[in-house]
């Protein structure tokens, strides 16, 4: 149970298609088995300009914000099947601080409070009145896949991650485009909605093969509020030698609200 809340609050986790779509829709125009090969019947259109015309667009779909304050209801799965429902409370000062309170809805209680920085992060696991410091490499050792703060307040707020510099592919749909980019780390296929380009689908496939670590991130029920669009529910899959399901829904957030982040470290709680 231990590794399941902080496993959320890693990877948290991970941006991640408006309400009347599905998400088996969504798979008949891209396998969740596919990596950046796309339809062979899909018409190619690989121009230098219509390459700068997406990525244009997908920047004006780019959340930027001084603050964020949400309460997430999550769903958690993994090897040992489902686990119980917790509720997240998450905050974020853009760029500084990431401050989570998970708690556990079958006890009634807050279960841990954590405190991430650019470099460092604090849990403290009030289950057992004990308190942890990591360094920020921590988060890719429980996650499964290379996050540093940046990336974690990414997939939070929900803007693309892992885009990287160099776009090797792209093809269009009816009601879809498709983008493959490679990074240092990953092969990634994005899709985006034809009519506004917002992200419907991340899939992640390591570039090193020994790893193997993959991740599907899919972003539903877009709605508008503040003039931003944000995905409020979200299915994540992370894959290396196990499987993690999660999905994320966002039940109330806000932007560029006056917040606080208390995190006090009671005398009695034993460093671990």
């Amino acid at each position: 149970m231990k590794n399941a809340f902080i496993f959320f609050a890693c990877i948290l986790v991970i941006n991640v298609l408006p309400g009347c779509r599905s998400t088996k829709k969504l798979q008949s125009a891209v396998s969740k088995k596919d990596t950046v090969v796309i339809a062979a019947n899909t018409p190619v259109i690989d121009t230098a300009k219509e390459i700068e015309n997406i990525l244009v667009n997908i920047k004006k779909n780019h959340i930027d914000f001084k603050t964020f304050s949400a309460k997430i209801k999550v769903d958690y799965t993994d090897n040992r099947g489902r686990q119980p429902d917790v509720n997240a409370f998450v905050r974020i000062k853009k760029d500084s601080i990431i401050w989570i309170s998970i708690n556990a809805t079958f006890l009634n209680i807050e279960a841990f409070r954590i405190l991430i920085n650019k470099d460092s992060m604090w849990i403290l696991n009030k289950l057992e009145k004990k308190v942890e410091y990591h360094s920020l490499d921590y988060l890719e050792k429980v996650a499964k896949i290379p996050l540093d703060f940046n990336t974690l307040q990414d997939l939070i707020i929900g803007n693309p991650v892992f885009l990287g510099g160099k776009i090797v592919n792209y093809r269009t749909t009816e009601n879809r485009i498709l983008i493959s980019a490679i990074d240092e780390h990953f092969k990634n296929l994005l899709t985006l909605s034809a009519s506004d380009y917002l992200l419907e689908r991340s899939k992640l496939d390591d570039l090193n093969v020994a790893q193997n670590r993959t991740a599907d991130l899919t972003y539903f029920d877009y709605e508008n509020k503040q003039g931003v669009n944000f995905s409020t529910l979200r299915e994540i899959s992370v894959a290396e030698k196990t499987k993690v399901d999660i999905m994320l829904n966002y039940k109330q957030y806000d932007f560029n609200n006056g917040l606080s982040f208390p995190f006090i470290i009671p005398k009695n709680y034993k460093p671990k």
